[in-house]
């Protein structure tokens, strides 16, 4: 009987003293202040579905329609004149129309981080400042002019449709 009450205090001591020391031993996570505080400056940005005339020799061939989001960097953001969105519209009809930035005829040569890339540095040059910090793509469509007078099953190709991080909405209305 000794034996048996000895062996269970032997288990407890041990089983005590792992613990002790997994809890003396283990250390807590380390949180990258910087990180942290650089994600807390900045906001998302939904933009708007964009719909650019795709132009050729005849007139206009189709139209290209893009729906990007973004991360924007809140301070530079409020320091705006005009809004994000509108500004943002603004330049993606500049790069796209412009530059030409998607050829559709090539549509399978399409570099989507070369897309962002140059999104991205478009919109920082025309804000004056590291507005943007990424680019999301939802989706870019080709709608031909022939295609917008089918059937809504045979329009268009769908070029592209990318995923955007999901965003918890804000409740703006003071709760009312």
């Amino acid at each position: 009987m000794i034996k048996l009450i000895g062996t269970g205090v032997w288990i407890l001591a041990i089983t005590l003293a792992s613990v002790y020391f997994s809890l003396t031993m283990a250390s807590a996570p380390k949180v990258d202040t910087a990180a942290a505080e650089r994600e807390a400056a900045m906001e998302f940005v939904s933009g708007y579905t964009t719909t650019v005339p795709v132009i050729g020799e005849g007139g206009v061939n189709g139209y290209l329609l893009t729906k990007l989001a973004y991360k924007a960097n809140k301070e530079l953001a409020s320091k705006q004149v005009v809004p994000l969105p509108q500004m943002i519209t603004d330049e993606l009809y500049t790069l796209l129309v412009g530059k030409k930035l998607i050829d559709v005829e090539a549509a399978g040569s399409f570099d989507l981080e070369a897309f962002r890339g140059v999104v991205k540095e478009g919109l920082n040059r025309r804000f004056g400042a590291e507005v943007i910090a990424e680019v999301y793509v939802e989706q870019i469509d080709y709608l031909t002019t022939a295609s917008v007078e089918q059937p809504p099953q045979k329009r268009g190709v769908t070029l592209l449709k990318g995923e955007v991080p999901a965003v918890e909405p804000t409740d703006k209305s003071g709760g009312h």
